[in-house]
């Protein structure tokens, strides 16, 4: 049992008796039950919870069925491409574009799960551990924390801590983990990934920059949503951002999850692109560490964006913010007119210029658009 990062790791199994007892006896659990659970008697839910041993007891019967209702109650159709080129015995780094706090992960998961995949370790920022509830929620779901913030040093210190910890998953604890590929949620529909984030990867092998990233195996996700998540509520967001630097409101995260995990979704589809090979890495070997890192961060980019499935609200969007009719082959005029009723919500808001607020609403969906070259 490795103790040198005890500050960040999930759960152990033997630390899940404790965290079931914490969460059934926690004021949200009727709250938990009646959503996971609808119709079970609580007391049933309770003594399955208390019984549980294993973070993968936690696993197949809490986050699977947390899944199932999130599927069965906001996403019309759920689907999934490229999972087969998976190798089953390896284990993967996953980068995935960020479109919402909770599911992007959390569905990946479950996509895993059914296809015979052990499910990952998941990055966990630590402005979310807000309270005892999540950490133990989280952390028996195999999330591990993420520190953000702070000075140059105490930034280094985390970064290189948190790089030698994805490779000791990845290469000694024998398991797969998920990552975003930039700090926080996408907020305009612009996928990129942030190259610090692939010099972070590096940091715990800085000798040879190739094997850094080959030994990780890293496979590109792309996951994309007909109805983007808690998109009114990004487009608030930039707008307030404009002109001053934006601070969260109190529960401002917790609101985010719960109506990423409420809002109706439409279509939702997961693409693993294929994996990041030697050989495309050997081609960035003559570059500078810092070139290589907005290298191998453009190849990323360019696998999410092109993956990324468009639906009729992305065209829409393009058509209604340009002032075009380029793409009308490829929505109905039912669909154009579910897209506008969709946005008045904008309207709800006392808003000085509304004009500026709507352009930032169409720009979410607009924006894959221009990113996958259409």
């Amino acid at each position: 049992m490795n103790n040198q990062f005890d500050d960040i790791r999930p759960y152990y199994d033997s630390e899940i008796p404790a965290a079931m007892q914490n969460i059934v006896n926690s004021n949200f659990f009727g709250l938990l039950c009646t959503y996971v659970y609808p119709g079970r008697n609580p007391e049933d839910v309770r003594n399955m919870m208390l019984s549980f041993r294993t973070i993968r007891d936690f696993q197949l019967e809490v986050m699977r069925c947390v899944n199932e209702q999130v599927i069965r109650r906001s996403i019309t159709d759920f689907t999934y491409s490229g999972v087969e080129q998976l190798d089953p015995d390896k284990h993967y780094l996953f980068v995935s574009n960020h479109r919402d706090i909770m599911l992007d992960a959390c569905l990946l998961q479950y996509i895993l799960y059914k296809n015979g995949h052990e499910t990952t370790e998941i990055t966990f920022g630590a402005n979310l551990m807000s309270s005892p509830l999540v950490i133990d929620i989280g952390k028996a779901n195999k999330m591990f924390r993420v520190e953000r913030g702070g000075n140059m040093k105490d930034f280094y210190k985390s970064s290189l801590h948190l790089s030698d910890y994805i490779r000791y998953v990845l290469t000694q604890k024998g398991q797969s983990l998920w990552i975003a590929q930039r700090n926080g949620r996408t907020k305009d529909g612009l996928d990129r990934t942030d190259q610090g984030i692939v010099k972070m990867f590096c940091m715990s092998c800085s000798e040879d920059k190739i094997r850094a990233l080959s030994e990780l195996n890293i496979v590109p996700v792309s996951v994309s949503y007909e109805w983007e998540s808690c998109d009114v509520l990004k487009a608030l967001e930039l707008y307030e951002s404009r002109s001053q630097r934006y601070v969260k409101k109190p529960g401002e995260d917790l609101n985010s999850i719960l109506t990423g995990i409420a809002q109706p979704k439409g279509r939702v589809h997961f693409t693993f692109c294929p994996q990041v090979t030697v050989d495309e890495l050997r081609q960035f070997d003559h570059l500078t560490n810092n070139e290589y890192h907005r290298a191998v961060a453009q190849l990323l980019d360019r696998r999410i964006c092109s993956a990324y499935r468009l639906t009729p609200n992305n065209f829409i969007a393009h058509d209604l913010r340009y002032g075009q009719q380029r793409y009308t082959d490829r929505y109905t005029p039912a669909e154009r007119q579910a897209f506008l009723n969709h946005m008045e919500k904008l309207n709800d808001f006392d808003i000085q210029e509304p004009d500026i607020l709507r352009d930032i609403f169409l720009g979410i969906y607009a924006n894959p658009v221009v990113s996958a070259g259409q």
